[in-house]
């Protein structure tokens, strides 16, 4: 179910709170800056947000100053957290979210609520509980913070759950799913729309940005929620990015295919952190970083629009976090713009840099090497640009897949004995894509024809009415690689599917069977991958899955 935005209504240019004045006021912009990121983000219908750090907001003139006149959103980085907001059951603490939540009142801000149901920075006495009595604290707490703002417009959304996967897209082996098995998800959403009927409820992660293993089974579940009627209204991709690692694949088609399920996409945490010393050429790909992503959310219409993880390095959890990187802000410690707030303002602003309409010159030298069943290795020579290359657009067969940061990549995902033609293209700052490269034609080794695999599964975890299934993995025992597989198993009876991820299962009781997903069917000879499943059983049954088979493709 989609939830309509609520309406911000002005408000008085001057309130008082927690003991200090908040006023509208206008930060010194970079000269090549045309107005605010607040004001070209609100032109093209989107907002674009910090993390507020209470302190910095409270003391400190050169922080609110930028903060109330650079962005129209706002998230409290740690103020609505379980631990700030309820230390102890049932002694509530809201000083540091009354504080954000007028400071955005007084600049005419919407506020995004960060987070009710999480892993981390949840008080002990909520650890410690018994299933019963953790989905009674849980139920008690969202009714409580989420209710508190429930008539308050300013406070429009909320991050209901956040971080619930692992990176091979299995369920995190968090005290919630130990204690509540998965429906505590379902729990925690239900429980929030009753506290708040008109707040748009998202679930939120991180490296989920690009097409993955765990953005995938988000994607899955998230679908499987909203089948259930699961208030899911939105998915956010935190963007905690590094320049020493590639940019999301597939970046713009993962937000495609959320917004294909009905949900709102929201880039919730953005930050671009570099190995320091950094040097330019680090700099230069950062600033193509937040272009890409800024850039991203602009050309789709179910992107609501980005919030920055904090804007000043003074303040910036990177250098606690990881050691050695830092400056992954657009204003450095001093509250001077950098480069990157550029980048973030000339994609705000249209994707437009002062009207730049010269594109990158051509790539060159694109080879092809390392050809198997379903992947080719493709590199080529860089382009140059009067503004700079953010990317370079791969061509398959005529049709643009995705966008890469550096000069080669490995294309996944193709049929056995199958001829592909490939090209690339570069693309700038401002949207100016060169000519397409020439092009390399490639055909594919044949596949296996076959081949053996094998399932095993593990029982990870029980309760009285149901269990998760993780890993269930899946080998390929043959000689050459396999595309594809087919598990079969089955369950006691009276038991039912509740959920899965990493493979599509039917039905749902009985003899089922399990099939890979399209990032998880190829594997080498001796290569493994897994998927999981959950159950619910009668009340008392121990029994659990057996006659696990593999069939190789």
């Amino acid at each position: 179910m989609s939830v309509p935005s609520r309406r911000l209504v002005p408000l008085a240019v001057l309130t008082l709170f927690t003991g200090f004045a908040v006023a509208i006021v206008t930060a010194p912009e970079p000269a090549s800056a045309s107005g605010t990121l607040r004001s070209h983000a609100a032109a093209r219908g989107k907002f674009i947000g910090y993390a507020a750090a209470t302190g910095p907001l409270a003391n400190e003139t050169a922080y609110r100053n930028i903060a109330g006149s650079e962005f129209n959103q706002v998230t409290a980085e740690n103020a609505m957290k379980w631990d700030a907001t309820e230390p102890q059951d049932n002694q509530y603490n809201f000083t540091g979210a009354d504080q954000v939540v007028a400071f955005a009142q007084a600049n005419n801000q919407r506020v995004h609520g960060h987070t009710l149901v999480w892993h981390s920075q949840t008080p002990g006495w909520v650890q410690g509980l018994s299933g019963t009595a953790m989905r009674t604290a849980m139920q008690d707490h969202i009714s409580r913070v989420v209710g508190r703002w429930a008539n308050d417009p300013i406070v429009e959304s909320w991050d209901v759950v956040n971080e619930v996967f692992n990176e091979d897209g299995s369920l995190r082996q968090s005290f919630w799913l130990n204690a509540m098995g998965q429906s505590y998800i379902a729990d925690a959403f239900r429980f929030a729309r009753a506290a708040d009927p008109d707040a748009r409820l998202c679930i939120n992660d991180y490296n989920v940005e690009g097409i993955n293993a765990k953005s995938t089974a988000m994607y899955n579940l998230v679908q499987q929620l909203r089948a259930q009627n699961v208030p899911v209204d939105c998915v956010g991709f935190q963007a905690h990015l590094a320049v020493q690692f590639g940019f999301p694949g597939q970046y713009t088609q993962n937000i495609a295919r959320f917004a294909a399920l009905g949900v709102q996409v929201r880039i919730t945490e953005l930050d671009v952190r570099i190995p320091l010393p950094a040097d330019q050429a680090e700099i230069t790909r950062q600033n193509q970083y937040y272009t890409q992503i800024v850039d991203g959310c602009m050309q789709s219409t179910a992107c609501a629009g980005v919030t920055i993880w904090g804007f000043t390095d003074r303040y910036s959890w990177v250098p606690d976090t990881f050691q050695g990187e830092g400056q992954a802000l657009i204003y450095d410690t001093n509250y001077s713009p950098k480069p990157a707030y550029t980048a973030v303002h000339d994609a705000l602003d249209d994707g437009d840099p002062g009207g730049d309409t010269q594109p990158p010159t051509t790539p060159t030298g694109l080879t092809a090497s390392g050809v198997t069943s379903n992947s080719v290795n493709l590199s080529w020579t860089a382009s140059t640009d009067n503004v700079g290359v953010t990317g370079y657009d791969i061509i398959r067969n005529g049709t643009v897949t995705n966008t890469v940061a550096g000069t080669s990549t490995t294309v996944t995902g193709l049929s056995p004995s199958t001829a592909y033609q490939f090209a690339v293209r570069a693309r700038d700052a401002a949207g100016n894509t060169s000519a397409n490269s020439a092009t390399v034609n490639v055909t594919t080794q044949p596949g296996s024809g076959g081949g053996g695999c094998s399932a095993t599964g593990t029982v990870q975890t029980q309760w009285g009415n149901g269990y998760v299934v993780q890993p269930v993995t899946v080998t390929n025992t043959g000689t050459s690689a396999i595309t594809g597989w087919t598990v079969t198993l089955t369950l006691p009876s009276g038991h039912s599917l509740t959920g899965q991820w990493n493979a599509t299962i039917s039905p749902t009781s009985g003899a089922v069977t399990a099939r890979n997903m399209s990032y998880n069917g190829n594997l080498g000879p001796g290569q493994s991958t897994t998927f999981g499943f959950q159950v619910s059983r009668p009340n008392g049954n121990t029994a659990v899955p057996s006659g696990y088979t593999c069939t190789a493709s």
